[in-house]
């Protein structure tokens, strides 16, 4: 040391890094589990509505249809309870906070119920606002009626299943958060075959197949974890009551949550919407862009796994305040993604008509979605960067920013509809859904090297 050069600082035990391999093998191990658990997702749909179809009465079918269509809406801006629990857990994982890591848990669980117990207060606005939007006939109102007050009631299960997920995810263990979601669907599936095959309980079994395996899955999940909890920390490890409901922790959960949760409606948004402007063109087009956007969708199945491993893996290095790990994490899953969505691109345009045709028996359907094929078949590569993206930034939870850049490209995509698509009609909506995909997943990139210089200027 120079007699000018200040003096050295020790670093406090925050500041010391702790690695742990992050490599390829790493990064697919945790993204490969959790890949196949959200594809087994629309096999559900997909049997409910072929068990439903077996009555024969397109009400029903119907019903099923737009009672799904509410609970997405409801679950999928509850959807920061999975995603929240897995950026504070790993954080807390890569602390090793072992303390922390429980704490996570309790305080997940809590707000579930909450929520739950809130949804089902408040299930009769609920209910009512989507029918008003929707404006079903009556047969199908009815039979809208009868799924939703029925499944409304497992919202407290579901929800606790999002926090159950989360803390495995967290913690790395996505091979568990495999079997959840596979138990789950196949559960479903099993009782509503027999709710409604074998004991004709109509749209109500269908209900209440789906109301008794969230509900057990989730007392599965809580005794696992609590069978986790005792095997992997001692007694004097576990956290207080004081520490669970401690001030800061739960401000800044509600904090992540409330961000994340914008985030979600306005991706629901930015889709509802692609919808009702594909409506306003006709019939025809609605049903084609129906069609193409499934692909992405679909596609998205595939990346969501990358995005989980960018959550844990991201998470884990900040709270290991081991930056080569985080800078690692965001390079491996982007480029493991884009390699994914050109994959995906490639089978679409290529696969594309044939997928079309087994999707759709309307022949002028079918020409037209052939004709926008192009545009949905490289959405995914348009798509990843904001993918990866979400996962980096869940994990590091840095939500705030996650929240005004969405906000940012919503209005940037609505900005683009209204210039192009008086003048290329269809093709400028699918324009404006590039331009908002694009915008989301590289202005976080971009603010994604100054966070790190931020997070990590100890090193």
């Amino acid at each position: 040391m120079t007699l000018d050069s200040p003096p050295r600082v020790p670093k406090t035990e925050t500041q010391i890094a702790r690695p742990f391999p992050v490599n390829s093998r790493v990064v697919v191990g945790l993204a490969v589990p959790m890949t196949l658990a959200y594809l087994s997702t629309p096999l559900l749909g997909i049997v409910d509505t072929a068990v439903i179809g077996q009555l024969s009465d397109a009400a029903l079918i119907g019903g099923i249809a737009v009672g799904a269509v509410i609970f997405d809406i409801i679950f999928g801006g509850f959807n920061f309870l999975r995603s929240g629990t897995t950026g504070l857990t790993a954080q807390a994982l890569g602390r090793n906070d072992r303390k922390e890591q429980q704490a996570v848990y309790y305080r997940a669980v809590l707000l579930a119920v909450s929520l739950g117990l809130l949804t089902i207060a408040l299930s009769k606005p609920f209910l009512e606002t989507g029918l008003y939007f929707m404006k079903p006939s009556a047969a199908v109102d009815q039979a809208v009626r009868t799924y939703f007050t029925i499944r409304v009631l497992a919202t407290p299960f579901s929800l606790v299943n999002y926090a159950v997920l989360g803390w495995y995810l967290g913690l790395g263990k996505s091979g568990t958060g495999l079997l959840i979601q596979t138990v789950l669907n196949g559960l479903n599936m099993a009782f509503n075959v027999t709710l409604v095959l074998y004991y004709d309980f109509g749209v109500a079994g269908i209900a209440w197949g789906t109301f008794m395996a969230e509900a057990l899955i989730a007392i599965a999940g809580c005794v696992m974890v609590h069978r986790q909890i005792g095997k992997r920390f001692e007694a004097e490890e576990r956290p207080s009551r004081q520490r669970i409901f401690e001030r800061a922790s739960m401000m800044r959960m509600f904090s992540l949550n409330r961000d994340i949760m914008i985030r979600s409606f306005g991706l629901l948004f930015a889709y509802a919407f692609f919808t009702a402007q594909g409506a306003r063109q006709g019939d025809l087009l609605l049903a084609a862009n129906a069609v193409l956007i499934h692909f992405f969708l679909t596609g998205g199945y595939f990346l969501d796994g990358l995005a989980v491993a960018a959550e844990q893996l991201g998470g884990r290095a900040l709270g290991a305040n081991y930056r080569e790990g985080f800078v690692q994490t965001v390079r491996l899953t982007s480029l493991w993604g884009f390699a994914m969505a050109a994959v995906l691109a490639l089978l679409f345009w290529t696969g594309g008509p044939r997928l079309i045709d087994i999707m759709t028996t309307e022949p002028d359907v079918r020409q037209l979605a052939r004709t926008y094929l192009p545009f949905a078949a490289v959405t995914p590569i348009i798509g990843v960067l904001a993918f990866i993206m979400d996962g980096v930034f869940i994990g590091a939870t840095w939500s705030r920013d996650m929240r005004n850049m969405m906000i940012a490209s919503l209005l940037l995509y609505l900005a683009v509809w209204w210039v192009l698509t008086p003048l290329y009609g269809n093709s400028g909506l699918w324009i404006a859904m590039w331009v908002f995909l694009a915008a989301r997943g590289f202005s976080l990139w971009w603010i994604s090297r100054r966070r790190i210089r931020e997070s990590f200027a100890s090193n």
